[in-house]
């Protein structure tokens, strides 16, 4: 063979496996993790912060150490350019508790928990803290107080669940929904966290793909089904769940919700928006009869709701019509702006009739009530499906196989809704605009969209 025809045949049979390589893809292999990666240490991990009732005055942060750290601290102060502004600020002893949790088989830590919060803060400054134990520290972290001004503008982030391929896949996608809002004030997580509720490993993933995120956005989550799991054989064999033995050690959030359910049921005051914060896997009566309560005394423009379980579903045979019928009447009578949830691993937009006030000079289609939005934002996808119409909903938007964060704008009385691909792609958008009666003008934004439907679903589980 001749040096040209050798030459030919070694590009050809080149060509031919880059061909037959793309054709084929590439064999997923899952990352390999060891217990030892997320076991604590002396020095200050998984640091959190949150807002409290009142974010223009109260926050709290809350780290983690191992058992050798009895004394935490968090210091903070006024941020300044000079990097000195440390020496105006305070120091706080942090609140200690105890995680002993090896008995329990996937978590298997003890852990020392520490939490601070911080009160009589100014409004509208931004505010620099860290924690240790006095020796070693974190790093300085900044965050925004809320304006006193009840018109100003704000942003906040919203995903659903996180839950399965948290490190390998969530984490692009929160990292680009703080990427594409980096001011936001706060980041909603309308529960499915993690996958198993008490496993150290997925918790440790979830604070991992965040990073610095969770230590300077205030998070504000609430429990899905997954936060929820049988602690041992003999809790299984009860079938009785409990709520993951993190969270409250993890989470510092507001104490007003009902007794027993605090840190899982709760709202806060964002300038002129009541954000309510329920778990929609237990005690749903109970709330019902808070909500009512919240919501009648709520002196604030706009109202907020966030849960697990939709009441208007992505996909087909998960209706949570008990659900419905308790809790969307309460929506309905206090004139619930927004409905943030989470579970179908899908996104569904879409909104309820505002019933029958009547707006003048506006179209019957211009006016809404409650708009409903499902949405996911971790590598676990379902099929879409389910038809709102029968159950007294009209579903305008839908996509599958897409993660997704959403950017929620609040400015007087206009709030914007935009949703965003994990490749930072808009999706979805609309506004609405609050008529003096209350009642809201419903406006859909045009967007260079993706597909609603792309490649099948590959995910062969469901829960």
């Amino acid at each position: 063979m001749n040096p040209k025809s050798k030459i030919f045949l070694f590009i050809l049979v080149t060509c031919l496996s880059y061909a037959s390589f793309a054709q084929e893809g590439l064999t997923y292999r899952a990352p390999q993790f060891h217990f030892d990666w997320s076991k604590p240490s002396p020095y200050p991990d998984r640091i959190v912060v949150s807002f409290g009732e009142d974010p223009s005055k109260e926050a709290s942060v809350t780290w983690r150490t191992d058992s050798t750290i009895a004394q935490g601290y968090a210091e903070i102060a006024l941020a300044t350019a000079a990097p000195k502004f440390w020496k105006m600020g305070k120091s706080y002893e942090a609140k200690l508790e105890v995680l002993d949790a090896r008995s329990i088989p996937e978590t298997n830590v003890y852990a020392h928990y520490h939490s601070v919060s911080f009160t009589d803060l100014l409004p509208d400054e931004v505010y620099a803290y860290r924690v240790g134990d006095g020796e070693r520290w974190s790093e300085w972290f900044q965050f925004r107080t809320a304006s006193e001004d009840p018109d100003e503008k704000f942003s906040f982030l919203y995903v659903g669940d996180a839950q399965n391929y948290v490190l390998e896949l969530w984490s692009r996608l929160v990292r680009e929904g703080f990427r594409t809002a980096p001011d936001a004030r706060f980041f909603i997580h309308a529960g499915d966290l993690i996958n198993s509720a008490h496993r150290e490993q997925e918790w440790h993933e979830w604070f991992t793909a965040g990073g610095f995120i969770h230590s300077m956005i205030p998070s504000m989550p609430t429990p899905g089904n997954h936060e929820y799991r049988a602690k041992n054989q003999e809790e299984a064999a009860r079938k009785e769940r409990s709520l993951s033995v993190q969270w409250r050690p993890q989470f510092t959030l507001p104490l007003n919700g009902p007794k027993g359910l605090e840190e899982t049921v709760y709202y806060m005051d964002y300038q002129d928006v009541r954000m309510v914060f329920l778990d929609s896997n237990r005690d749903q009566v109970i709330q019902a009869d808070w909500l009512e309560g919240v919501l009648k005394n709520n002196p604030k423009k706009w109202t907020i709701l966030t849960y697990h379980h939709p009441l208007f579903s992505a996909s087909n045979g998960r209706d949570n019509e008990e659900l419905r019928k308790l809790w969307k009447p309460i929506f309905d009578k206090y004139r619930v702006d927004l409905a943030l949830q989470g579970h179908d691993h899908a996104y569904a937009r879409g909104r309820v009739s505002p019933g029958e006030n009547v707006m003048d000079g506006l179209n019957l289609r211009d006016q809404t009530g409650t708009v409903y939005v499902v949405s996911v934002s971790g590598g676990k996808m379902y099929d879409i499906g389910d038809d709102w119409t029968a159950k007294g909903g009209q579903r305008d938007r839908i996509a599958e196989n897409t993660q997704l964060f959403q950017v929620i704008t609040v400015e007087g009385n206009r709030l914007k809704f935009e949703s965003y691909t994990a490749i930072g792609e808009l999706y979805d958008a609309f506004e609405l605009v609050k008529g003096d009666n209350g009642i809201n003008q419903f406006i859909e934004l045009r967007v260079n969209a993706v597909p609603e439907k792309t490649h099948s679903n590959t995910i062969p589980y469901k829960d």
